[in-house]
């Protein structure tokens, strides 16, 4: 067992530490290329996620698909993912993560506009789409079109499960002292129960739940900035530094203090935006709504992701230690945020709370990208048994080790990155004149 996850770790070091940081950041910068700078249409992206619209027969309403895509993203990477990445990668990481949202918006619009403009509309009048119709009926390659499937399907099991479940009850078992066993077990139960509605449950669970968590942390982000005010510009120039910095070629390894920031900030921020992956456009092709609008929506949900949520993470992470670096000294790779909050009056309470909401936000929404990638492969006749083993996943999770669920889902992310940007490029001809 020690000898497979040595060999992952090294597997990870190898694609995350050079090939893809690359590929996946040269597609962000190609396709804002291609599509002119689409970020340029943020605010009327904004404009329309706000809209009130209501789901129909054909699916998800626009502003639910968007809630649900949230919900998968807006996670514990948000928060956990951004620690390690500090603690991993240096300051710097910070920078990269941020980049990686900035350049990431145009993949995701490139990747939920295809899935949208190609999706089906089934017998029952809903929709489905995403990369696997898009590699199996656009580009004939229905072998590849399974392969990601099946990595969708592991993925909801690492990437949207088992790391929602272990930080839920390592933060739970930490800040509240509850046990981890019988915390896995509950978790498992009750999003058992919120499953069993299916996807018009889960975006309607999401709907609400995403909106109320996300402003709670934000507001509670800009008040710890308030109060460190005084280190916000240290804060800004100490991620700059640490972004370019290539203090170890003295050391011999030449550029690895840049290339740890980049290793950590990119695989972070891909994490938590899923900018490349897929993912988003599973939940995009579900709506109804039109193509260029709804990509444009969920475009916003990587601005919201990582260019807002991640950088107010890290700015508050690293003001903090500025200000009172006797909290850092002794922190584990994940309790950097968590640190942080201590400086607010029941901050850590409010943190761990927090980790909670987002988790299981994530945990429904990854149900859902998951639940679409059996009925691919196997038909609906298998969907609750896609249920019950996502449900014994999140207890598994639960009990697991935070490196090893990090290590799988870094893993899995890198698989699934190849056949999606593959579709993104060979189908970028039908993309629309921005």
């Amino acid at each position: 067992m020690t000898t497979l996850f040595s060999l992952l770790q090294k597997t990870n070091q190898f694609l995350w530490s050079g090939p893809l940081l690359f590929l996946l950041l040269g597609t962000h910068i190609y396709f804002t290329i291609r599509t002119r700078g689409i970020q340029k249409k943020l605010p009327l992206a904004l404009q329309l996620s706000v809209k009130a619209d209501t789901a129909s027969a054909s699916g998800m309403s626009s502003f639910s698909s968007l809630a649900t895509t949230l919900a998968a993203t807006l996670g514990t990477g948000n928060i956990i993912g951004i620690s390690t990445a500090i603690a991993l990668g240096g300051t710097g990481a910070v920078f990269w993560c941020w980049l990686t949202g900035v350049f990431g918006m145009a993949t995701t619009y490139v990747e939920c506009y295809l899935s949208l403009h190609f999706r089906k509309q089934r017998v029952d009048k809903t929709y489905v789409g995403g990369p696997m119709y898009l590699l199996t009926e656009q580009l004939h390659a229905p072998r590849t079109g399974k392969l990601y499937a099946y990595l969708l399907l592991a993925s909801s099991f690492c990437v949207g499960c088992s790391t929602q479940s272990q930080a839920i009850t390592q933060t739970l078992s930490s800040v509240f002292s509850l046990d981890t066993v019988a915390v896995g077990l509950l978790l498992s139960f009750l999003l058992f129960l919120s499953l069993l509605g299916g996807i018009r449950s889960v975006g309607k669970i999401c709907t609400f739940l995403v909106p109320v968590m996300g402003f709670l942390y934000l507001a509670s982000c800009l008040v710890l900035l308030i109060l460190n005010s005084e280190f916000l510009l240290p804060a800004f120039q100490t991620i700059l530094a640490s972004a370019f910095s290539f203090s170890s070629v003295a050391g011999g390894l030449a550029g690895s203090s840049l290339l740890l920031s980049a290793r950590y900030g990119i695989a972070r921020g891909l994490f938590t935006n899923e900018a490349g992956l897929g993912s988003a456009p599973v939940a995009a092709a579900n709506s109804g709504a039109a193509s260029d609008c709804q990509a444009l929506v969920l475009m916003s949900a990587t601005f919201w992701d990582t260019v807002v949520m991640c950088a107010l993470t890290g700015l508050v992470i690293v003001s903090s230690r500025l200000k009172v670096p006797s909290l850092f000294s002794c922190c584990a790779d994940s309790d950097f945020t968590l640190a942080a909050f201590s400086l607010l009056p029941g901050g850590e309470q409010l943190l761990a709370l927090s980790i909670v909401a987002f988790a299981v936000a994530t945990l429904l929404g990854w149900s859902f990208f998951g639940e679409k990638a059996a009925e691919f492969l196997f038909g609906n006749s298998q969907i609750k048994t896609y249920r019950l083993l996502y449900c014994f996943m999140i207890f598994l999770g639960s009990q697991m080790t935070l490196t090893l669920v990090w290590e799988l889902s870094d893993f899995f992310n890198a698989l699934m990155l190849l056949p999606n940007l593959i579709s993104l490029f060979l189908l970028q001809k039908h993309l629309p004149k921005c």
